[in-house]
């Protein structure tokens, strides 16, 4: 069976401490569910005609997400691939909670998981999903509480990844 998870995220190495507790939960359950995670974060394409019509996807993510960012997920995912059976990160563009419950429904999302500390900083645009997952009727939300050490010698690097939490 397949799941599928959605993980509000900032494309920050910081906010793969989520999929990281995520995963760690439930590979404890011992079930034979798979998952489809969905890394999602939100932003906020303008009003500019030019920008809609010509920012693509991958536009965004090279803004938003680092290439050490990109390593780390596959990291993490390497250590449970019994648990994952694909990851797609996302952005959320929508500005109505009606668009993201129906962005929702599209996805056949059943969990959501988000952190109230993490910050959408260094790109302009982007949004915190908080607000919309609390109140999506059709999910099941958790906020997960990031509880990072102050001083780490590896902040902001690939080897805070293998840091345990």
């Amino acid at each position: 069976m397949i799941k599928t998870i959605l993980i509000a995220t900032d494309y920050s190495l910081e906010s793969l401490n989520i999929l990281k507790r995520v995963l760690k939960e439930k590979n404890a359950e011992e079930n034979d569910t798979q998952y489809k995670i969905l890394l999602v974060s939100g932003y906020d394409m303008g009003d500019s005609i030019r920008d809609l019509l010509f920012t693509t996807k991958s536009n965004v993510f090279s803004k938003i997400r680092t290439k050490e960012f990109c390593d780390a997920y596959g990291i993490v995912v390497n250590k449970y691939p019994h648990l994952v059976d694909k990851i797609v990160c996302d952005i959320f563009t929508g500005s109505l909670q009606r668009a993201f419950n129906n962005y929702v429904k599209a996805e056949e999302i059943t969990e959501a998981y988000y952190s109230s500390s993490l910050k959408n900083k260094n790109t302009k645009g982007k949004f915190d999903l908080a607000p919309y997952i609390r109140k999506c009727k059709d999910l099941a939300s958790y906020e997960v509480v990031l509880g990072t050490p102050e001083f780490m010698p590896e902040k902001g690097r690939l080897a805070e990844v293998f840091v345990e939490i």
